[in-house]
């Protein structure tokens, strides 16, 4: 079947995630193979995955060892629940994912995605506080333009209005506080900055006893790969002690290496409550999620009264051949020290991105770290002056998606509250692969400066 037949079949019967119309009746690319940093497609074209699949083919495509584990268990146990009953994958899974994790976040929900994982902290944060005697504990605080997943508990923790309004009303009691955007490095007695400043306010006005969690990514996603001030979690950490509340680090992107670190802690140096974790658990191979909670949470909700029974669960919860690839995944990103090439290429990608920005007018900011960065764009940056809607749309919808297929480097544009590149390479990525990701950059800024006017 060609590939004309192919894209046919797709747009009759398969329903594409997040996808215009006008894209899926383009010549999008189909793709059939994937070798390390690389996709390949039915003409035989070589991509270069610079988003990493969606942020989560952290060890790269077309590994036979996690093949291998994965067929392995197939052949083995298909499939087991964990309802009243274990499996060895699961277990092993867990065990691993304890002795990376920091402090004593050592007991582990799986579940199949990010938007479950959120989901499940949402459910546990409000069962543990009822457990506790304190019933009224039901809402959520999270920052403005945070992404944290599209079903519908995890939807209402989302403050992105243009995905969150056509399923409106959502759950109620979810009250959004400003992000970090424009806070960088040493700015100050953490405490005293705005944005935290700001959670406060809430918290006094909603009443600290109503408050159950506080929802927050160590560099957040939606804005645009926002890394935060020093200081910043730890005084997180103190006025959800102050106030009772659980801290829950969302590390569907950052966990897993993304950072440079097993853990957004490795960033932070703050141990959160819960974190969740999806994409870079499995590289991509399986779907999975999870949902790390501290032991003693744990405990006192199993021993309470009201507790007994964290009622949750999923028929594909831990499934044993996702588990199974996640431990194949973590362990061979361990032991071939991946995310030691994240600490060492990391800083020098950060270094050729700000060199791109003062090499090109239509670049208004680089922020990230690790291997996950977010390039701001605008008209120019020389006279201060941003893109009309209609040259972002321009610049989003045709200028970008023609320059990835021209260069053959994927990328994301990105319209969450600016005009955005997201970048993001599978982890293993040489310096071979980001010479060819940073020149792949350079053309599109080239390709944006053409096509706008200063």
């Amino acid at each position: 079947m060609d590939v004309t037949e192919l894209r046919a079949r797709a747009r009759r019967h398969l329903g594409p995630h997040f996808t215009r119309k006008d894209t899926w009746e383009s010549d999008f690319p189909v793709f059939v193979r994937g070798e390390g940093s690389y996709l390949i497609d039915t003409e035989g074209d070589r991509f270069l995955d610079g988003l990493a699949g969606l942020f989560c083919v952290n060890i790269g495509h077309g590994r036979d060892d996690i093949a291998k584990a994965a067929s392995e268990q197939i052949g083995t146990l298909a499939y087991a629940s964990n309802w009243g009953s274990a499996h060895i994958p699961a277990i092993e899974a867990s065990a691993l994912i304890a002795d990376l994790a920091p402090g004593d976040l050592g007991t582990t929900f799986f579940v199949n995605s990010g938007s479950e994982a959120v989901e499940t902290a949402v459910k546990f944060a409000r069962q543990y506080h009822r457990s506790q005697g304190n019933p009224q504990r039901t809402k959520i605080i999270s920052r403005e333009m945070a992404y944290h997943g599209t079903t519908l508990g995890a939807l209402s923790v989302t403050q992105l209005p243009k995905i969150k309004d056509p399923f409106g009303p959502l759950l109620p009691g979810v009250r959004s506080v400003p992000n970090t955007l424009g806070y960088l490095g040493d700015c100050g007695p953490a405490n005293e900055l705005d944005c935290i400043a700001a959670i406060e306010a809430v918290i006094e006005e909603e009443g600290a006893e109503t408050i159950a969690a506080v929802f927050a990514e160590p560099v957040q996603n939606g804005r645009g790969a926002l890394v935060p001030p020093d200081g910043y979690w730890a005084a997180l950490r103190a006025l959800c002690d102050k106030h009772g509340i659980l801290l829950v680090s969302d590390e569907v992107i950052c966990s897993f290496g993304r950072l440079g670190h097993w853990f957004g802690h490795g960033l932070t140096g703050v141990v959160p409550d819960m974190i969740t974790f999806a994409k870079g658990s499995t590289s991509g191979y399986a779907p999975l999620g999870g949902l790390i909670v501290r032991e003693q949470l744990v405990r006192e909700l199993y021993d309470s009264p009201k507790g007994g029974v964290f009622t949750h669960g999923a028929t594909w919860g831990g499934h044993p051949v996702s588990t199974a690839v996640a431990v194949a995944n973590i362990t061979a990103m361990r032991d071939e020290n991946v995310l030691g090439n994240v600490s060492a290429r990391g800083p020098k990608l950060k270094s050729a991105l700000d060199s791109l920005m003062r090499s090109h007018r239509c670049v208004k900011d680089v922020r990230g770290t690790g291997f996950f960065y977010a390039i701001e764009l605008m008209a120019d940056s020389d006279s201060g002056r941003e893109f009309t809607e209609q040259e972002s749309l321009t610049v989003l919808r045709k200028v970008l998606p023609e320059a990835f297929a021209r260069t053959k480097v994927i990328l994301r544009g990105d319209d969450r509250g600016a005009t955005m590149l997201m970048i993001s390479p599978p982890l293993v990525a040489d310096d071979e692969v980001l010479s060819e990701l940073l020149h792949g950059i350079d053309s599109m800024l080239t390709d944006i400066e053409k096509a706008i006017q200063p």
